[in-house]
């Protein structure tokens, strides 16, 4: 059975977040000690290493919680609401400048659209984040609109299967012709390898290793150049 349907991650799979996110923070803790916040950047960027790992990425309050930690005798002379905003600005800036996907990403989306297969994403996190992130990295031409699925929005979190086995449902694909790709081998391999879905490990910017109880993956690429290969002569797409 022929493949219908390429599905992709976003974080780490489409553009490197943890590149990202490290290069956004450190400029954000920049523009709140040059603000006024009177500590030394290595030290703020440790204690907001701290607050993200207690209170999670997706928490909206992370320099708030950082104040309330560090207590800076600064706050004493500057508004704090003046330093979260300068923090805040400085990491809303970079997303402008910097959040970009792999330049292997565009040309891949672009052919298999041109060659009728439906593109799209299945992504954990929170619903405006992750359709902020499609956005912003440029990827609404190249997708097929109605095969977009947030996690946060369906109410089903990865590494539940329910949420592949509900994007195949709503696309009218059975497991067979449809490949997921993404950079996580216990939330982005495993569960579609479950239903029956080909599964493609992106490890070029993974922070995770297979674990023994992982499924082994139908492919393993390092970029994109060699995915469109491997869906080519594999899959026989005319890509």
């Amino acid at each position: 059975m022929g493949l219908r349907a390429v599905l992709f991650d976003i974080d780490d799979t489409l553009f490197s977040t943890t590149r990202f996110a490290g290069v956004a923070r450190r400029n954000a803790v920049r523009a709140m000690v040059e603000t006024g916040l009177d500590l030394p950047e290595e030290v703020v960027l440790k204690e907001l290493e701290e607050v993200l790992v207690e209170f999670s990425s997706n928490y909206d309050h992370h320099f708030d919680q950082l104040l309330r930690r560090l207590r800076p005798k600064s706050l004493e002379s500057v508004n704090p609401a003046l330093i979260v905003a300068a923090g805040v600005a400085a990491y809303h800036d970079t997303k402008f400048r910097e959040l970009k996907p792999f330049d292997d990403v565009i040309p891949l989306l672009s052919a298999l659209r041109a060659a009728g297969v439906i593109t799209g994403i299945i992504t954990h996190g929170w619903t405006i984040k992750q359709a902020e992130k499609i956005v912003r990295l440029g990827l609404v031409p190249h997708l097929d609109l109605r095969a977009v699925f947030i996690s946060d929005q369906l109410g089903i979190s990865k590494p539940n299967p329910k949420i592949y086995a509900l994007a195949l449902r709503d696309l009218g694909l059975v497991a067979a012709e449809a490949m997921y790709v993404g950079d996580s081998p216990s939330h982005d391999i495993t569960p579609p390898k479950s239903l029956g879905m080909r599964a493609t490990w992106a490890r070029r910017a993974s922070r995770f290793r297979p674990g023994p109880q992982d499924a082994a993956p139908d492919h393993v690429v390092d970029d994109f150049v060699a995915l469109r290969e491997i869906l080519r002569e594999q899959h026989g797409l005319p890509i």
